[in-house]
């Protein structure tokens, strides 16, 4: 309990969220040109700074940060979740022990399953408030009115039911063996360099982060895909298939693509997606690492940052 309860997985937890706010803002453009691919199938532009001029000409200089703050809010409280959950269930199980890449999956996938049953309702929100106002190019999607974060929830609500809410729940918990994956990776890339020096540098954070983040994605991509769908939650889907979330509504959003685009059609966006990704995981994990590092050398605990 007192492992759980630590300050060093506060720190982590801390770290974790300040470094996902600073990665995200500084690539949010990217991320907003994956998030139209995605959910707007009759864009014919395929290339991520085609989008954005896009974008851009038609809806504004600052329309690539649109829905900049509930993302930011989401991001922050969601990486908080995990990277608490994380370090806190890897305190307990290796006390003190070296970790193994198949306890970081374990603990990864836990992490992540807490995560996306606490956090779902945010970016459910923060994915309807990022596409108000686009101009889409698909005529079945339905537009959306919300003042803000708190209308949107009351909304939603309202309108479409408490569990519309968590919209996207079940490709949710299968995309959580995106980060278990990640920090399997990564923390595995991090001990096999630790073994050769001893200490890394920013660069080297930098790039495990990187390749981390990009293997993660590329396995991942397609659920992300539907995922990013039932959270928009906007399209005129079968009605057969109105159970937002279910098994067979994603096999059902996996099969229309395929059959609308080909198998391509699963991957559609993923050149912005690996771009706003990859350099955010990595500038994220190099903010992550310089200030829990920093913080527990001052706290005097700069044994416990060692894994």
């Amino acid at each position: 309990m007192a492992s759980v309860l630590s300050y060093e997985s506060l720190v982590h937890a801390v770290a974790g969220a300040v470094g996902s706010v600073t990665a995200m803002t500084v690539f949010f453009p990217l991320d907003t040109a994956r998030l139209r691919l995605q959910v707007d199938e009759k864009r014919k532009s395929k290339t991520t700074h085609m989008v954005l001029l896009e974008i851009i000409k038609e809806e504004g200089l600052l329309a690539p940060y649109r829905g900049w703050f509930p993302v930011i809010s989401s991001l922050c409280c969601s990486n908080f979740v995990y990277f608490y959950t994380f370090n806190s269930l890897k305190a307990v199980w290796v006390k003190g022990q070296r970790s193994t890449t198949g306890k970081d999956l374990v603990v990864g996938f836990v992490a992540g399953v807490v995560n996306v049953l606490l956090t779902t309702p945010l970016w459910v929100v923060n994915t309807r408030l990022k596409l108000q106002g686009a101009k889409f190019r698909n005529e079945d999607i339905i537009p959306t009115n919300y003042k803000g974060i708190i209308d949107a929830f009351h909304q939603i609500t309202r309108d479409e039911g408490i569990l519309a809410l968590w919209n996207g729940t079940l490709p949710s918990l299968l995309l959580v063996f995106n980060p278990a994956i990640q920090f399997m990776f990564y923390e595995g890339l991090k001990r096999q360099l630790l073994k050769k020096r001893m200490k890394l540098s920013s660069l080297d954070v930098f790039i495990i982060g990187a390749i981390a983040k990009a293997i993660a994605t590329t396995v991942t991509y397609p659920m992300q895909t539907v995922q990013s769908i039932l959270r928009f939650g906007r399209h005129k889907l079968n009605p057969e298939n109105r159970t937002l979330g279910s098994l067979r509504n994603v096999l059902y959003l996996l099969h229309q693509r395929v059959k609308r685009f080909g198998i391509m059609g699963l991957y559609k966006g993923l050149e912005a997606k690996l771009l706003q990704t990859v350099l955010t995981a990595a500038l994220m994990f190099l903010v992550y690492e310089k200030l829990t590092a920093a913080t527990f050398t001052v706290m005097g605990l700069k044994s416990a940052h060692k894994r």
